[in-house]
């Protein structure tokens, strides 16, 4: 059974993201599951350090996209709204060419608070990066509960 409240697509996600950073590192989502969300970003010259290997920063604006979008299609978006709170990265191993994916899954899906893990791989499956974003789910002003 799925945790998302609405029936996210892919092509609606990527259409959501056009105008913003998400489209400027070439991310793209690729696969929605029950619990997870997917998605790529190139290595190429706008994601990577001049020393030609994934800048560190790319990798976190691709777990803070992820666990950010995921945490949205889960609440109730006419009363809350969700925003980064923390993220915690660790990277594991490099990557300089092709392209890297992302994956998030929750850990736990509160009232006021989600952390949400990503995992980010190379195309050989190969654990790049693992975060944590933990996200502040915020009551719209002039909502009430």
């Amino acid at each position: 059974m799925a945790i998302w409240r609405e029936d996210p697509t892919v092509e609606g996600l990527n259409q959501r993201m056009v105008t913003c950073m998400v489209a400027h590192l070439g991310m793209k989502f690729t696969e929605i599951g029950d619990d997870y969300i997917k998605a790529s970003m190139p290595v190429d010259k706008r994601t990577t350090q001049p020393v030609g290997i994934l800048h560190g920063g790319a990798s976190v604006a691709l777990a803070e996209t992820l666990g950010s979008v995921a945490a949205n299609l889960v609440i109730d978006g006419e009363k809350y709204y969700g925003v980064g709170l923390d993220v915690n990265s660790n990277h594991i191993k490099q990557a300089t060419s092709g392209k890297v994916i992302g994956v998030t899954r929750p850990i736990h899906i509160g009232r006021t608070t989600h952390v949400w893990e990503i995992k980010i791989y190379n195309e050989e499956e190969q654990l790049v990066n693992i975060s944590r974003l933990t996200m502040a789910i915020i009551l719209k002003e002039g909502v009430k509960h």
